[in-house]
């Protein structure tokens, strides 16, 4: 799909931190729609085609994640890169439980933000059954407590919690995510909360 077909929805309360994304993104070439809170995008949403959203993670109105589950609840898909200023893992894994492609905390270099973007636009059908059969593949290679780590991240959990209830340490914590990491080729936790997400690990 060429970008210049594809709208980027930005969904932000501070007009400030709306024009600087727009501007950013319409140099890189895309088509950009400005929103000035969840409420106004709603409106829009459900005749939406070819485009994502970038919508800040707290808002007045209601929260970014808060925004994912409405247009969930609507059976409106679109890609969605939910941007804030105070992310923790707990957050982000609530925001990719609630649909978000990626999770971008500021500041964030301009070309983080339109990579999100591009791929974006290659994530407008839902992950196929070789994909989930990979994700599966990479899964089985981890020991039972690599696997119990990733259970607890994809949780939400910190890792000192994580660590209480498996009774280690968190620096072990730390060295089995950094395993976790690497056998699952995920490149962040986003991308590894996604993948887990796809074949609905939280549920086994």
């Amino acid at each position: 799909m060429e970008i210049g077909d594809y709208t980027v929805h930005v969904v932000d309360d501070e007009e400030p931190v709306r024009k600087s994304l727009g501007f950013l993104l319409g140099v890189a070439g895309f088509t950009v729609r400005l929103h000035d809170s969840a409420t106004a995008f709603l409106a829009a949403a459900p005749g939406l085609r070819n485009g994502c959203l970038i919508t800040d993670l707290r808002m007045p109105d209601m929260s970014g994640v808060e925004l994912l589950k409405k247009l969930g609840d609507m059976h409106v898909r679109i890609p969605s890169i939910v941007v804030t200023g105070h992310g923790d893992v707990p957050m982000a894994v609530e925001a990719m439980k609630a649909g978000a492609l990626d999770f971008i905390e500021k500041p964030f270099e301009d070309e983080v933000l339109i990579e999100a973007v591009r791929q974006a636009a290659t994530r407008l059908k839902a992950p196929s059954d070789a994909d989930a059969d990979a994700i599966n593949a990479r899964i089985a290679q981890l020991s039972p407590r690599e696997r119990e780590v990733l259970t607890g991240v994809v949780a939400g959990l910190p890792n000192k919690t994580i660590a209480y209830d498996l009774d280690i340490s968190p620096r072990t914590v730390e060295v089995h995510r950094a395993n976790v990491m690497a056998k699952m080729e995920a490149k962040s936790l986003p991308e590894l909360v996604r993948m887990a997400l796809t074949v609905d690990l939280g549920g086994k």
